[in-house]
């Protein structure tokens, strides 16, 4: 990813002693993040980093560079298990390990639960690998098509609103039954079998995945840059898981 730069864009490398405190803040997020979800005060990350947050806005100008630079790293996981997922010799299998271990992710770690149904802000790396994971994903529901295991209607919009309806579960039952999201998920993966095909309603367009997606940023203090081509049903599926 190259050399870390600062958050006012000098073009320089970080020093050493800034470059361990831009580290201590995105360790400390991760932890923040991964207990209390990503609309937790600044301060808090602050003060489990041991810096002032002066120097956490330093390092970070805004709520939106921190959830980024954060989220890379897990970005890149859901990018690797997608990919590996799709050696699997059987495609049905391939897509539903690919949606146990998304799932599996978003019960581990409240701010990825938030941040996979949202549209990040700018990052060419967190673009990236959205792309990344994005063309596999439609190539694990295109095997499991051809195969004839999946419906022929399941689309890739419709990932999203299985992780929202899984986000919720998980929220709502993380200290009683934590692994109710399970129970959740295998429903829903029975209802996406080829031999369940009666007819369902429209799935959402890419566009409209892509506006619920810029409202979950908003609840959360997030301000994503919205596509400029968002308007145009086919052009958000870069927002998409």
């Amino acid at each position: 990813m190259g050399a870390t730069r600062d958050a006012q864009n000098t073009g320089r490398p970080l020093r050493a002693d800034a470059q361990r405190n831009r580290q201590r803040v995105v360790e400390a997020a991760r932890a923040v993040f991964a207990e209390k979800g990503l609309d937790v005060p600044l301060e808090d990350i602050a003060d489990r980093a041991g810096v002032g947050i002066a120097t956490l806005y330093r390092r970070f100008a805004t709520r939106e560079e921190l959830v980024v630079a954060v989220f890379e790293s897990k970005l890149l996981e859901h990018a690797k298990a997608a990919e590996e997922e799709l050696e699997a010799r059987d495609p049905w299998a391939g897509f539903t390990g690919y949606i146990e271990r998304i799932c599996a992710l978003q019960a581990a770690d409240r701010g990825f639960t938030d941040v996979i149904v949202m549209a990040l802000p700018a990052s060419e790396e967190a673009q990236r690998l959205r792309d990344r994971g994005y063309h596999t994903l439609v190539e694990l529901i295109r095997r499991a098509q051809a195969a004839g295991t999946m419906r022929q209607d399941f689309v890739a919009e419709d990932i999203p609103l299985l992780l929202m309806a899984t986000a919720g579960v998980i929220h709502a039952t993380r200290d009683a039954a934590p692994h109710a999201w399970r129970r959740l998920v295998a429903y829903l993966l029975e209802g996406f079998r080829a031999e369940h095909s009666n007819p369902l309603p429209a799935a959402p367009t890419p566009s409209q995945t892509y506006r619920a997606m810029i409202g979950n940023a908003h609840s959360k203090g997030i301000c994503p840059v919205r596509n400029e081509d968002s308007g145009n049903e086919d052009s958000s599926e870069d927002a998409l898981p």
